[in-house]
């Protein structure tokens, strides 16, 4: 039951990383590619019925670490207690500046909200990213399991490590890639172009990106990663916008699960002494809460796939950019 539960972790993770991060991503790119307060609007009404459903996966997360790895959850959030609560307050700004949004007819109010969102957006994703990266090179976990400094220093300093600031940026290159390949996907008129110019343009320089730090690291993940960007420019430029996002979202599906499993059984990696490191059998719940957990989830987690899928089905269309002559 371990290993089923650290799946089903992993499967939400990824779900939230693609799903909101094409929300991410279209929120970040609303100022740039919205020549004026009627093209923004369209953009946000891409993400409109969606990115509140899309939120359901972080809670889902979160809860799974907690119920099923305690001690994982305990030292993540712990040593992390900043950072979260920074993303936490970020998701607020963005959900009342989409909430809200619509609440005025005043243009000035409604670029406020797209600067708002834009700006709250990117520091989600940037967070987001640094997190990953600190998963990938660890915590200074003592042989108690509790991470070792105090204060503001213990949450903050593994932020400004190399391994946090390169999945910052990966994080950062991941949303607008979605968000952009997304846009073109869900929209017509001159937001659709300019979304998969920008998509092809960034893949060009991300896939470069990625091949040199695949090279310089001799990552097959990150190899693999600047393949896919690079096919995803490739789709976008024929004119190929499902087929350059699903390219894009592979590209995040393959980074999420490798972040997670780049360590085998070790779901977090004490920097002071591998000895000391949590995996996932000594981090896991008892038999008996693994049990329960599971029946909660067979009958919880299934509606909600559905749900989803249906609600993207039943908003298939895509968004109008373009005026329409009366």
């Amino acid at each position: 039951m371990i290993t089923f539960w650290f799946a089903v972790l992993v499967l939400a993770w990824v779900l939230y990383f693609v799903l909101e991060g094409f929300d991410f991503g279209v929120g970040i790119l609303g100022p740039v590619l919205g020549r004026d307060e009627h093209e923004r609007g369209a953009i946000v009404r891409t993400v409109g019925p969606f990115w509140d459903g899309n939120e359901v996966w972080l809670v889902a997360a979160i809860g799974v670490t907690f119920a099923a790895f305690p001690d994982w959850y305990a030292a993540m959030l712990s040593a992390l207690y900043l950072p979260m609560v920074l993303i936490l307050l970020l998701l607020a700004v963005r959900g009342v500046s989409l909430e809200f949004r619509g609440k005025h007819s005043s243009p000035s109010w409604r670029w406020r909200c797209d600067v708002l969102l834009s700006v709250s957006s990117a520091g989600i994703v940037l967070l987001w990213g640094a997190v990953l990266g600190i998963f990938v090179h660890g915590l200074a976990l003592r042989a108690d399991g509790e991470v070792a400094g105090t204060g503001m220093g213990r949450s903050l300093g593994p932020l400004v490590t190399p391994a946090a600031g390169l999945g910052a940026l990966a994080g950062l290159l991941g949303a607008v890639l979605l968000g952009a390949t997304f846009l073109a996907l869900r929209t017509t008129g001159p937001v659709r172009k300019r979304a998969r110019d920008l998509a092809r343009h960034v893949s060009t320089v991300g896939a470069v990106a990625l091949l040199i730090l695949g090279v310089g690291t001799g990552s097959r993940v990150v190899l693999a990663a600047a393949a896919l960007v690079f096919v995803a420019g490739l789709q976008a430029r024929r004119g190929r916008e499902g087929t350059a996002f699903g390219a894009v979202a592979a590209a995040v599906v393959g980074s999420v699960v490798a972040v997670f499993t780049v360590h085998g059984d070790v779901v977090l990696l004490s920097t002071l002494d591998p000895g000391w490191s949590l995996t996932r059998e000594s981090a896991a719940a008892g038999v008996e809460a693994l049990r329960l957990l599971t029946v909660a989830g067979v009958l919880v987690l299934p509606g909600v796939l559905v749900y989803q899928v249906w609600s993207y089905w039943v908003f298939r269309r895509r968004v109008a950019s373009e005026r329409v002559s009366s």
